[in-house]
């Protein structure tokens, strides 16, 4: 279990929600193209937003890709009347669901953009967002140094691919070499449950693409900086990555953490977790250790940007947001 830092965290760039103001403090051509069509119409235009923090010599903007809202018995040790209760109570329920954000993070020195995760791509929900946040940013996908897949469900990787051709070029993707193994092998698909097929079917299509696609093992450093931590359980090679520079740290979790019932729980899950125990065995020693150690956080499917800590208040973990914009 990774070691997270207890320094400071974190400083920050200026704040930005864009189709409100600049990121740090240029305005891109597609939001003045944007405020432009607003003013001429006199309707509002949706912009997907960004927001930037900096880790030492690293810019992180988080990005999103869109949100779906997951049916309330899709978490399994809870009643979904009680899912939806503390959905409720979250503000996050909807009528068909707990809503999920899917969230990606952009790592900048100036010499490398790492891309976490590639979202869903239209695949679930209402996404397929992430090619336009990367416009806003002035990015094309052949502009990105490397993709690193957390894991191997739909959501995660599913903008990998644009038809038939790898949609990130001159990228190298890093995926744990026991996701790899998992999601490509045929007996585990036909013994899959149908919801995961899409799954399986992915993965074979996303290792034809990329046939320069680096399975890697363990924990290793991606960048100077950027670096690969093991957080199996939600799928056999999920993964973490930690972003650290200049005394400042923040580690994006993906699927360690889910709206509503985490961290309160660990006896909640996911349908989409097959092993149950790993899952849980994760969350038990992951929690503590990071409440123990106040480490800044990123998860995938929390609201967006998804930053924030996990505490324990009198015993019992629970989640508290963490401004982007007022980082000490």
């Amino acid at each position: 279990m990774p070691q997270f830092s207890r320094r400071s965290f974190v400083s920050t760039l200026p704040f930005g929600i864009l189709g409100t103001g600049l990121i740090s403090g240029v305005a891109t051509p597609t939001l003045a193209a944007t405020q432009a069509t607003a003013m001429a119409t006199g309707k509002p235009v949706s912009v997907t937003p960004l927001a930037q923090i900096r880790i030492g010599r690293f810019t992180v903007t988080a990005l999103t890709d869109g949100y779906a809202d997951m049916p309330y018995d899709y978490f399994p040790g809870r009643a979904p009347a009680d899912v939806e209760k503390a959905a409720n109570a979250q503000f996050t329920a909807r009528p068909s669901g707990v809503r999920f954000l899917f969230n990606q993070y952009l790592v900048d020195d100036g010499e490398h953009r790492i891309l976490i995760d590639a979202g869903a791509a239209g695949s679930i929900g209402q996404t397929g967002a992430l090619p336009q946040a990367l416009e806003t940013l002035g990015l094309r996908p052949d502009q990105i140094d490397a993709v690193i897949v957390t894991h191997m469900h739909q959501d995660h990787m599913g903008g990998l691919i644009l038809g038939d051709k790898n949609n990130y070029p001159k990228a190298e993707v890093y995926i744990d070499r026991r996701d790899v193994k998992h999601w490509t092998d045929p007996a585990k698909r036909s013994g899959a449950p149908d919801y995961l097929k899409t799954s399986f079917d992915m993965a074979a299509e996303v290792v034809r693409l990329y046939p320069k696609l680096q399975a890697i093992d363990g924990e290793r450093e991606i960048v100077r900086g950027v670096s690969i931590v093991d957080l199996t359980g939600h799928t056999p090679g999920h993964i973490g990555v930690r972003v650290e520079d200049g005394g400042h740290s923040l580690i994006m979790v993906s699927d360690m953490i889910f709206p509503v019932v985490h961290p309160g729980a660990t006896d909640v899950f996911f349908l989409f977790e097959q092993d149950r125990e790993a899952a849980k065995a994760m969350r038990d020693r992951f929690f503590p250790q990071a409440a123990a150690e106040g480490a800044l956080i990123a998860a995938t499917h929390m609201p967006f940007p998804g930053l924030g800590r996990v505490v324990s208040d009198g015993g019992q973990m629970r989640w508290q947001v963490a401004d982007w914009a007022l980082q000490t």
